[in-house]
């Protein structure tokens, strides 16, 4: 199972959820959290601001971290479950666990696993940049984008819910 919260509810759960890996995904402004009862390992921390399109003094979300998530992602080996974090939980998490969703089931409808993103939460508005290398990467032929773009923009919301959604 995938847990995605914001960032100020990670200890929690991680207490909850007890997670064999962590994904945390912030910008370079925000301080990553500490994890100890995880080897460093498996606590994935990548840096970039939740932006689409380059704009001036931010870091826009990179093929290579990407490709690093996925990677990461692959090397899950389910006993537990992965958390994933951003800061509100909204964009760059919700991301991530729909790029993880495909990653984990290359056989899988993209727009059935982005309906059931949206309705785990209805605040989930994945970082289309982040899609895009992804589905790139994965050889989705813009299948995953098409799908985040058709469930649109998630409920306004200051930050996500914490939910859960399977794999495989």
């Amino acid at each position: 199972m995938i847990v995605v919260c914001p960032l100020h509810k990670v200890e929690r759960v991680v207490e909850d959820h007890k997670p064999s890996h962590v994904v945390s995904l912030l910008g370079s402004n925000h301080e990553m959290p500490v994890i100890s009862a995880l080897p460093p390992e498996r606590h994935l921390k990548l840096s970039f601001n939740d932006i689409s399109a380059p704009m001036d003094g931010y870091v826009p979300p990179g093929e290579s971290d990407v490709a690093t998530l996925v990677n990461f992602i692959n090397g899950w080996d389910r006993a537990a479950p992965m958390l994933i974090h951003c800061w509100a939980g909204v964009s760059r998490s919700t991301a991530g666990a729909f790029i993880a969703q495909c990653a984990l089931a290359p056989e899988a409808d993209e727009l059935e696993l982005a309906k059931r993103l949206r309705a785990a939460s209805p605040p989930a508005t994945p970082n289309r940049l982040m899609v895009a290398h992804a589905d790139a990467l994965m050889g989705r032929d813009g299948r995953m984008s098409d799908a985040v773009a058709i469930i649109g923009r998630g409920a306004d919301a200051w930050e996500g819910n914490v939910f859960q959604l399977p794999v495989g």
